[in-house]
C-alpha cells in the first residue's frame, strides 16, 4: 500500500461507520437533526451506533448517534472531527454546568436544569437538579447506551450526588430501548425540600410529571411574586401550586387554585402548608374550562390570573383543536381581570408557534371585548436555553398582559 493509501485507510478507520447525505443538503452546521429522507447511504450498523456524517462529496460534516427505527434517524453531537468518547461526554457536561454557574456563590446551581439536550450539544439527554438529587432522562437510544458513562461523568463534574433515572415511555418505545425508572446506584432520599427565592417546595423524587415542579417556569413564578401584593390571584391549571405559593408569599390577599388531578392537589396542599400560606388559599378540584366559565358567570374579578395548561397539541393533527382550547381559556381569563390586572398566559405545545399563540390571544381579546397592554413576552427559564438555529429548543411561549 502506498503512503497516501495508508493515510486514507487510517482516516477511514478513524471515521468508523459513515452516513452520507443526499446532494443539496446544507453543510452549514446549524441543526443537528438528520431525517431518513436526508440520507443517501449509511453503513449497515447496529442501532445506537456513532456514525460519521459526510456530505454527497464525502466531506466531513459531523459525528452523531444513528438509529434507523425513527424517522429522525441521526442526531449530530459534534461538528468537529473528534471522538464521542467518555472524555467528550464529560467535557460537554462540564461546559453545560459552567454556563449555569454564573452568579452562584457555591458553583453549580442547586435547583434547575443542568443539561438541556440539543441546546447543550447533548441531544437526547436532560439532567435536572433538585437540591441534593439529580434526575436524569435519556430520550434516545444513543444516550441510553451511554447511561453508565453519563453517571460517571456527572459524578466527576458535580460530586457523588444520587441520581434518579426518569426516562419517558414514549420516546423509549420509539427509539427501541427499555426506559429506566429508578435510582442509579446509591439510593437517594424519597423526598427533598428545595428553595426558590425564599419559597419552599416539596419534591417527591421520580413521582408526577417533571417530578412535581416545573423548572422551566422558575423565572415566571418569581415574576408573579412581584405582581401579587394585595391582590386576588387565580392560578388555573395550578398543578402543585408553584405560582400560587409565590403569589401568596409576595403578599396576595388570596389565591384560588384550579386543578383536576388529585395527586397534584396533594402536592399543592403540601407546598402551601410548607410556606405558611394555606389559610389564604382555596383549592378547587375541577376542570379548569368549567370553572373559568362559572367564575365569569358569577362576576368574579382577580388582580392576577395565571394560565399554565398542559400541552393541548402533542402533534400537528391536534393543532386546530388546541388553538380553540387556548382561545377559550384566554377569553374567559381576560373577562375575569380587574382593571390594571395582570394575565400571565402560556402554551407549552411545540406545534403552537409564538406567532400563532399571540394571534389567538388577540382573537380572544377581541371576542371578550377587552383591551390589554402587552407588558412582556414570556418564555422558559434561562437554564433551558434556546439555540437560534434549533427552534425546537424553545417550546414555552407566553405573554404578560395588563388590563386597560
Amino acid at each position: 500500500m502506498t503512503p497516501a493509501g495508508a493515510r486514507e485507510a487510517g482516516r477511514r478507520a478513524k471515521r468508523g461507520p459513515v452516513l452520507r447525505l443526499k446532494r443539496g443538503h446544507p453543510r452549514v452546521p446549524s441543526h443537528p437533526w438528520i431525517f431518513k429522507g436526508d440520507v443517501a447511504d449509511v453503513t449497515d450498523v447496529e442501532p445506537g451506533t456513532v456514525v460519521t456524517v459526510v456530505d454527497a462529496a464525502g466531506r466531513f460534516v459531523g459525528r452523531g448517534d444513528y438509529n434507523p427505527r425513527p424517522g429522525l434517524c441521526c442526531r449530530i453531537l459534534t461538528w468537529a472531527d473528534e471522538s464521542l468518547d467518555a472524555a467528550f461526554l464529560e467535557r460537554r457536561l462540564a461546559e453545560a454546568v459552567a454556563r449555569r454557574a454564573t452568579g452562584e456563590a457555591a458553583g453549580a446551581p442547586t435547583l434547575g436544569r443542568l443539561v438541556w439536550s440539543e441546546a447543550d450539544g447533548l441531544p437526547g439527554l436532560v439532567v435536572d437538579r433538585y437540591g441534593p438529587v439529580l434526575v436524569v432522562q435519556c430520550g434516545t437510544l444513543g444516550m441510553a447506551r451511554r447511561r453508565r458513562e453519563i453517571e460517571g461523568a456527572l459524578g466527576r463534574v458535580l460530586g457523588e450526588l444520587p441520581a434518579f433515572n426518569k426516562d419517558e415511555d414514549g420516546p423509549a418505545r420509539l427509539e427501541g430501548f427499555e426506559p429506566a425508572h429508578g435510582w442509579a446506584g446509591r439510593v437517594g432520599p424519597a423526598t427533598v425540600e428545595v428553595g426558590e427565592d425564599g419559597v419552599r417546595f416539596a419534591v417527591t423524587v421520580g413521582a408526577g410529571h417533571k417530578t412535581g415542579l416545573y423548572l422551566d417556569q422558575g423565572e415566571n413564578r418569581r415574576r408573579v411574586g412581584g405582581l401579587a401584593a394585595d391582590r386576588e390571584v387565580l392560578d388555573a391549571f395550578s398543578y402543585t401550586g408553584g405560582f400560587a405559593c409565590h403569589a401568596l408569599r409576595g403578599g396576595a390577599r388570596r389565591a384560588v387554585l384550579i386543578e383536576s388531578s388529585p395527586e397534584a392537589l396533594v402536592g399543592a396542599r403540601q407546598n402551601l402548608a410548607l410556606n405558611g400560606v394555606a389559610e389564604r388559599a382555596q383549592l378547587v378540584a375541577t376542570n379548569a374550562f368549567d370553572e373559568l366559565r362559572r367564575l365569569e358567570r358569577a362576576g368574579a374579578r382577580f388582580g392576577v390570573v395565571i394560565l399554565d395548561p398542559p400541552p393541548f397539541a402533542r402533534n400537528r393533527t391536534q393543532l386546530d383543536g388546541a388553538v380553540r382550547g387556548y382561545k377559550e381559556i384566554n377569553l374567559r381569563a381576560m373577562r375575569l381581570l380587574e382593571r390594571g390586572g395582570s394575565l400571565l398566559t402560556f402554551s407549552c405545545s411545540h406545534h403552537v408557534s409564538q406567532t400563532r399563540f399571540e394571534e389567538l390571544c388577540r382573537d380572544a381579546a377581541a371576542d371578550a371585548s377587552v383591551r390589554l397592554r402587552v407588558v412582556a413576552s414570556l418564555t422558559q427559564a434561562s437554564d433551558h436555553p434556546e439555540v437560534l438555529t434549533i427552534p425546537e429548543t424553545r417550546y414555552l411561549k407566553g405573554l404578560l398582559l395588563e388590563a386597560m
